[in-house]
């Protein structure tokens, strides 16, 4: 099967189309970089693993964008998601038109026929053919698994049709690549047996019974057996298109059917319900668990399951509930269970044991030659469950809990997560009616305020039909509080918080007070470390309390050893933190946790940026558990994974009566932030530093954070405001008579002057900031603002022996103080220099240099600055071609970053170079959008392209 956007197959690398068709089988469906580098790698992932999946997701952006389909990639603040149109995913298509062509088969069979024929074209060959990743061989069989049961619905519908002859071929060649499925070989005999060739029907019979034994030690189901006797006696029914006659066989006892009803809008699942049916090859059956957190919808898949497999199962379909988490219910004992699904397959009281023992070996052996589906719902644990399962049998037992049940052995585990977001909006839609399908941005906002939780879903749905005054947006603006909203999720006969209570109240007392301290962290996930933090406990008793927490469901985790809340049962801790923990207890497990964070990414920042340790301001003293991070590796990777968690912390506890700790978190952050391009987050966490320290009277804390406002307002290219933040620190520094952080706004206005071309501005500011930088011994700042100077007079073409001699002192002292990221920047400023004085391949070997430093370091925004100088570089050279790559590259990094002056510069740099290629179309398209990026940033270069606009000749 191929993935096609806009008739465009992809032509990017096995590894690249292997991620994307991850996602695309994902479709809808948020996928963080963790779950798709097990997906791609399982448990053993290779040390460059996200780097690989960013650079796939980058190619597949490129190709994506030529295909004119960049909105089948969006990236949240969780992952990556597909959400390819109409007619783009053929896997899509082809599901569509199966649903069609099943509901047409009993009323319409022609068009049922057509809907099922054009599903099947779809296909070329194998699924996924050319992609090798861990993931691929579960998705294969899936995929390969729904071809073979849209084949079988075809030719059941044909067979009824009486196009027997038709249909032989076909036939014959899937019986012959699938030769142990029962359903295909009995339509191949029945086949046969219509065209006149008993003798043939009866072969095939006998070959399929010879192959299931030798494979699997098995004998054919009893339809299998009615249809092979109908052939032997020659009394087939004909066709018939109402019914066909595949599925006619001779009367078999049943037991009743104590399924409880299938929802009929039951909506999605698809995923789940593959992996479900998946072993149910032949006549085999299984067992499966299915677990999930309340609400889920576990109940339903399992029932919905059942009545889908029920014609396979001719001895019963049973159904107990095991009374988990029922309310004001206690489980039920085994030997109730027992008897209970005795006397479902029909065996009287009399004849049921008293002790449990006794009818759990009556159970067993009744089962034994009988196939009966059964749904033991509800489940406490695998203890409970263990005694009902049967022995040696071809049954297909159901098993759901909210608790994993990984004890079972020999059970297939099912998890199941929220609904994707397509299958909640079809959900939601069949309740609801044409009032859902008119305002669907609404929808997907009472959808996301939900969760995608399917009970959430249901009763919102279910308000909102009984309510026809509502609109759906009134609804979302009901559900957007977030103190009200699991209050609005319930009705008089259920709701999302009696399901929350009864999982919660079923805790261990300590999992209970962990479950509830979490909803006290303001981030998004959290690790063991600062679990134990927040309860003051050890790091393996917190490790044991969360992993409990998982295995019945509470929280979750999408990343191993991080653990994370469904949105709704965050709040459900929440609220359970407020009534039962003080105040006090409350403040303190705050402490604790505000602690860890600060001092253990101070530690990371220290061990990352060693050469400027010196000027951050020391910490007070703290008890607070630190992560051990032993090397500069491990202190990436922690600050990576609690960035968010850092910033987010901070802002609550400047606005919870702690602005110290956000204060202070700022100024830690400010070079980790700088460094990797998270210039969004860095101006918000100043921001809030900014507010901390005037509520806290702190003027040098003041200055510091003006100043890195102003820093990180530059890296955005808002120039205007950098300039007020950087002056607002100046007279602040200066008043409070901190140097350095005066040194440090010199430097940035310094920086915007430059930009806008106001040298002599610049060079002022700048030479200020050098002599401060100087007299305060500050190496760090005197490298940065030699090579800043640097720039500023390599902008004179006849001072290029001054502006080598600073960005060689420059480069010098970075080198000396061990800071790469300077490094790489006055590499990448002496590229520039030796570019415009035609040393271009020194300028070619210094920003190559300076991409590779830059790389390595993670530094995405900057590295888009090495790039585009490589593309200048090349377009000088006479290589426009070369150029449009470097550029184009560029691009898309400064895109993902939001990297404002990149992103204009890489515009700029593919305009002229289309431009010499001959291209003036997109010359121009580029153009454009490069004068309103500068416009917005307020640089002369808006005025440069307006003139290259002007000399561009009109295209064809």
């Amino acid at each position: 099967m191929k993935i096609v956007v806009d008739g465009c197959e992809s032509a990017a690398a096995p590894r690249h189309r292997a991620v994307f068709a991850y996602l695309l089988v994902n479709v809808g469906r948020v996928c963080s970089a963790g779950r798709i580098i097990e997906a791609i790698w399982g448990t053993d992932p290779p040390d460059t693993a996200r780097s690989q999946i960013h650079a796939a997701v980058t190619a597949i952006r490129k190709v994506l964008r030529e295909a004119n389909a960049a909105q089948v990639l969006q990236t949240t603040a969780a992952g990556y998601v597909a959400l390819p149109g109409p007619g783009q995913l053929d896997l899509a298509e082809f599901t569509s038109r199966i649903g069609a062509g099943r509901l047409l088969a009993a009323s319409e069979p022609e068009a049922a026929v057509a809907e099922l024929r054009a599903a099947l074209a779809l296909w070329h060959g194998e699924a996924l053919a050319d992609l090798n990743a861990v993931y691929v061989a579960s998705v294969r069989r899936r995929l390969q698994e729904k071809q073979l049961a849209a084949f079988e619905q075809l030719t059941e519908v044909e067979l009824g049709l009486g196009r027997h002859e038709a249909v032989l071929d076909e036939l014959a060649a899937m019986v012959s690549a699938n030769p142990l499925r029962e359903k295909l070989a009995g339509q191949l005999i029945l086949a046969l047996h219509r065209a006149g060739r008993q003798v043939d029907a009866l072969a095939a019979a006998r070959s399929f019974r010879t192959a299931l034994a030798h494979a699997q030690g098995l004998d054919p189901g009893r339809a299998f057996v009615a249809l092979e006797q109908a052939v032997l006696r020659d009394d087939v029914e004909p066709a018939t298109h109402v019914t066909p006659p595949a599925a006619r066989t001779e009367p078999v006892p049943r037991s009743a059917n104590f399924l409880p009803y299938d929802i009929p809008d039951f909506a999605g699942r698809d995923a789940e319900l593959g992996h479900l049916l998946a072993p149910l090859t032949g006549t085999a059956g299984t067992i499966a668990t299915i677990d999930g957190m309340a609400g889920i919808g576990k109940t339903a898949l399992a029932v919905h399951t059942a009545h889908r497999v029920a014609d396979r199962f001719p001895d019963g379909q049973l159904f107990i509930d095991l009374q988990a988490h029922t309310i004001d219910r206690q489980p039920v004992a085994t030997d109730t269970a027992l008897e209970i699904l005795l006397r479902q397959i029909g065996i009287p009281a009399e004849r049921i044991p008293q002790t449990t023992a006794d009818r759990g070996a009556l159970w067993r052996s009744e089962l034994a030659g009988r196939r009966v589906v059964a749904v033991l719902d509800n489940a406490v644990d695998a203890d409970q469950v263990r005694p009902l399962l049967p022995g040696g049998t071809d049954s297909l037992v159901l098993i759901t809990s909210r608790r994993r049940l990984i004890d079972l052995d020999g059970a297939r585990a099912l998890s199941v997560d929220p609904l994707p977001a397509r299958d909640a909006v079809d959900l939601f839609e069949r309740i609801v009616g044409e009032r859902a399908t008119a305002e669907p941005l609404a929808v997907l906002d009472v959808l996301h305020l939900c969760g995608f939780l399917p009970l959430a879903v249901r009763i919102a749905a279910a308000r909102l039909l009984h309510r026809p005054q509502w609109t759906v947006g009134y609804l979302a603006g009901r559900l957007r509080g977030e103190r009200r909203r699991l209050a609005e999720l319930s009705t008089a006969e259920r709701g999302v918080v009696a399901a929350f209570n009864l999982s919660y109240r079923q805790l261990r007392a300590d999992g209970q007070r962990m479950f509830r301290l979490l909803g006290l962290h303001p981030g998004r996930d959290i690790d063991p470390v600062a679990a134990a933090a927040l309860a003051g406990t050890s790091v393996d008793d917190a490790e044991m309390l969360l992993e409990g927490l998982l295995d019945v469901h509470v929280i979750a985790q999408y990343e191993p050893g991080r653990y994370t809340f469904h949105d709704l049962l965050r709040q459900h801790a929440r609220a359970m933190v407020s009534v039962d923990e003080s105040d006090d207890a409350r403040a303190v497990a705050l402490s604790r946790l505000f602690d860890h964070y600060l001092h253990t990414a101070r530690t990371a920042v220290d061990l990352l940026f060693p050469y400027s340790a010196g000027h951050r301001q020391p910490l007070p003293p703290s008890a607070a558990r630190v992560t051990p991070l032993d090397d500069a590796e491990a202190a990436a990777e922690w600050l990576d994974a609690e960035r968010e968690n850092l910033v987010t912390t901070a802002a609550y506890a400047s606005e919870h009566g702690t602005p110290a700790h956000a204060r202070d978190t700022a100024e830690t952050l400010r070079p980790y932030l700088d460094g990797n391009s998270r210039h969004s987050d860095a101006a918000r966490l100043h921001q809030v530093a900014l507010l901390a320290s005037r509520e806290l009277a702190d003027s040098i804390g003041e200055a510091r954070a003006l100043t890195d406002l102003g820093w990180a307002c530059w890296r955005q290219g808002d120039y205007e405001l950098a300039t007020t933040h950087s002056r607002a620190a100046l007279r602040v520094a200066r008043l409070s008579g901190d140097r350095y952080q005066e040194a440090r706004a010199l430097n940035t206005l310094g920086n915007v002057a430059w930009r806008k071309r106001e040298y002599d501005q610049a060079g002022r500011y700048l030479r200020d900031a050098l002599d401060l930088a100087n007299r305060l011994g500050n190496r760090v700042g005197e490298a940065h603002v030699l090579g800043n100077l640097g720039m500023l007079l390599g902008a004179d073409n006849n001072r290029y022996r001054d502006a080598r001699e600073h960005l060689d002192r420059a480069l010098a002292l970075h080198r000396e103080v061990g800071n790469k990221r300077g490094e790489a920047l006055v590499l990448n400023y002496l590229g520039s220099l030796c570019r415009r004085n035609d040393l271009l391949d020194e300028a070619r070997h210094n920003h190559s240099r300076a991409r590779d430093l830059y790389r390595m370091l993670g530094s995405r925004g900057d590295e888009a600055s090495a790039l585009n100088g490589l593309g200048e570089t090349d377009r000088t050279a006479g290589d426009p071609g070369t150029a449009t790559e470097q550029h184009g590259t560029a691009l898309t990094l400064a895109d993902e970053v939001l990297n404002l002056p990149e992103r204009a510069r890489a515009n700029d740099g593919l305009a002229r170079a289309y431009r010499d290629l001959g291209d003036v179309g997109r010359a121009r398209e580029y153009a454009g959008t490069a004068m309103s990026l500068y416009a917005n940033l307020g640089v002369p270069e808006a005025d440069d392209m307006r003139v290259f606009l002007d000399t561009l000749p009109d295209s064809d």
